[in-house]
Parts: structure tokens; sequence; C-alpha cells
């Protein structure tokens, strides 16, 4: 959360001339409904199962950068989809950082809570070894420009 998936993942999809799909605004575009309006409606599991119908069915395209949410690697099968139909990209970053990008931010129903940096380090302990399992190239958006953290990336993506 806070990591920059989008935002990295436009400007890579844009460098490699291909098309760019986020999960959770596929999500929204489909039911018309924000995301904290899933939550409120179908709570976090009624979420996580739209997301993985979502990502099962995108994670098929060829040709695509695909940003997921936060959580859609808690799901065994979005790990394995993953996995096998691309090359995963594990945008890591501190939970201070998260805090700070996260902050303002009234779009993210688990970090509605009187404590953020908890929430944060408790889905982290979950979530980080997780991506680390499926994840083929990780890398730290803590205090990278976006080219150079672009560049970087491509870098990696030609070596494999």
């Amino acid at each position: 959360m806070g990591a920059g998936k989008t935002a990295v993942g436009r400007q890579i999809a844009r460098r490699l001339k291909r098309q760019f799909l986020d999960s959770d605004h596929e999500l929204e575009r489909r039911t018309g409904v924000d995301i904290p309006t899933i939550f409120e409606f179908e709570g976090e599991e009624g979420f996580r199962s739209r997301e993985s119908a979502v990502i099962d069915e995108l994670s098929q395209g060829r040709g695509i950068v695909l940003a997921t949410g936060g959580g859609a690697v808690l799901d065994p099968d979005n790990r394995r989809h993953l996995a096998a139909r691309g090359t995963v990209i594990y945008l890591r970053t501190t939970i201070d950082t998260q805090l700070e990008r996260t902050s303002r931010d009234r779009n993210r129903p688990l970090l509605q809570t009187s404590d953020p940096r908890a929430r944060l380090e408790s889905l982290m302990a979950v979530r980080d070894p997780l991506y680390r399992e499926i994840a083929d190239i990780v890398v730290s958006t803590d205090n990278s420009r976006m080219p150079l953290l672009v560049n970087s990336i491509l870098k990696r993506l030609e070596s494999l």
C-alpha cells in the first residue's frame, strides 16, 4: 500500500508501449462504486472474491502491465496466476513511507483505524513473505525518483 504500483506501472507500460491495467480501477469500473463502498457492503471477503475474479481475467492478457491491489497476494490463486502468467515486480516500501503517502487518502478502507502504523506493520508482516515468494524482481520505492526507478526496473527486466 502506497508503494507506487499504479504510478510506476503506468510509466513502465508507457515505456514498453504496452497497455496498462489496474485491477482496483477495473473492479471499480465494473461495479460502478469505489473500493470503500465494496468494503462497506460486502466486507473484505466480498472485495477479495471480486478482486480475484478480476485478476484471473486480466492476468490472462498478453502484452500488458498489470497493477494489483496490495492485498491481492493474500489469495493463493492470485499468487499462482500472477507468477505463472507474467513477470512479478514487488515494489517494496517502508512503513514510514507508506504512512507518508497514504495519510490523506480516504480511499483505503484498511487504514481507517485509530492506529494506521500498527495496521501497516501487521499487513507487511503477512504480505511481504508472500510477495517475495512470487516476485521475479524486488525494488524499493522509498527514495527513488520516478525516472530512475523506471529505468532501473526496465534494466532488470531486460536481464531476465
